[in-house]
Order: structure tokens, then sequence, then C-alpha cells
């Protein structure tokens, strides 16, 4: 059995009074999710969200540990993969996507982005998120 670890973040922003979550969708697959990556040797989890968020999407983010959740699938036989996903706050929020692996990115509304994300482990995680996302102050 092979094993992989990412990790990224639910990247969120306000603008104009509403809170919207940054989702990419990748290029092969063609699904919609939070941008993450596979950690490379040395780094923490942290490191990890926080350099893959501005790889995949141009997008520096502030990540708050008190959020960590994690999913756990199995992306292709004898493969078992865990994601760890944290909660970012966007610093800046002018995006470009990173050519090789993404096709578009884009800001969606909190109450939408159920409605765009193409996995249920994906929709449970922005669920559990949400709350947490609505009650930070800025």
């Amino acid at each position: 059995m092979r094993y992989e670890k990412s990790c990224g973040a639910i990247v969120y922003r306000r603008s104009h009074g509403n809170i919207e979550i940054l989702l990419i969708r990748h290029i092969n697959s063609g699904h919609w999710s939070f941008p993450k990556g596979h950690v490379e040797s040395g780094e923490t989890e942290i490191e990890t969200a926080v350099r893959e968020i501005k790889e995949e999407t141009a997008i520096d983010v502030l990540i708050d540990p008190t959020f960590r959740e994690t999913v756990s699938y199995s992306p292709k036989r004898d493969t078992q993969k865990i994601v760890v996903y944290f909660i970012a706050r966007a610093r800046n929020y002018n995006f470009m996507p990173q050519k090789e692996e993404i096709s578009e990115v884009r800001w969606v509304d909190i109450g939408y982005v159920s409605h765009l994300l193409t996995y249920e482990n994906d929709k449970n995680i922005v669920m559990k998120a949400k709350n947490i996302i609505k009650n930070i102050r800025q």
C-alpha cells in the first residue's frame, strides 16, 4: 500500500459584506475543489498549504491552525491518500491559475460553494468551515 499526504485550505475573503470561498478547477479531471498539494520533505502541514495555495492560485494566505480537518480516500488501487484542510484568509484577491494543473480559479459565494464542489468530502469540509468563517472578526 502506498500512502500520500496533501495539505490545503478553504480560502475565504469578505467582499461587499459577503463571504466568498476560493475554488479551483483541475485541468485533468475537471472537478472543482480547494487548493491543495503534496507535502514536500521537511515541510509542516501549514507550510505545505501556504505554498500550494500560492503555487496554484498566486494568492497569499494567513492560515488559521485551530481548524484542521482530514479527508481520507483511495485515488487509485493500492494508494491511500490523506488530505489535511485548514481555514485561510486571503491576503490578496487577484488570482492567476497555475497553467500546468488548474484550468479555472473562482471566488464563490459561501452559500453557493456546495453546488459547485464535485466531491461529498469537500462539501462536508466546507459545511464544517462555514460557521467558523462567518464568526471570524476581521
